[in-house]
């Protein structure tokens, strides 16, 4: 399952982890399947510098409806955009993509961020070789 579809879904994800070495400490998100890292706005325009490069689209309020389904699809599992809050997604290909959920606080202080890939058909054990397949590319232990 290392490439599925050949969108080299899961470099993507090791040069996430790469790029944020030092900078960033993830932690499992077992409510939505995905790598959590928290920081302080201080560092907010490095942070978002970095995964738009990753990242070739960002989604916001006033953009997602234009999104393809299934970007809306992923985008209303995690509870829909809110003013401030974005949406990044590699290239959706006919197999899946990787996303990222931007999510400011409300105290104003602090940015957390969830990244996962999106895969359309995989059955559950699929999705569960799949969670620690991100776990392991974002050096997270098993529990």
């Amino acid at each position: 399952m290392s490439d599925l579809d050949g969108s080299n879904i899961e470099s993507i994800c090791e040069e996430l982890f790469g790029a944020f070495q030092g900078v960033l400490s993830w932690a499992w998100d077992s409510r939505f399947k995905s790598v959590l890292a928290e920081f302080s706005v201080d560092i907010e325009d490095s942070v978002r510098e970095t995964l738009e490069r990753y990242f070739s689209m960002t989604w916001h309020t006033a953009n997602i409806g234009q999104s393809p389904d299934t970007l809306r699809f992923v985008n209303t599992h995690l509870g829909g955009l809110l003013d401030e809050q974005l949406f990044f997604t590699s290239e959706p290909t006919l197999e899946g993509f990787v996303f990222c959920a931007w999510w400011p606080w409300g105290s104003g202080k602090t940015i957390s961020i969830r990244i996962s890939p999106f895969y359309y058909r995989l059955n559950e054990l699929q999705m569960v070789e799949l969670n620690k397949k991100l776990k392991h590319w974002f050096g997270i232990l098993e529990d």
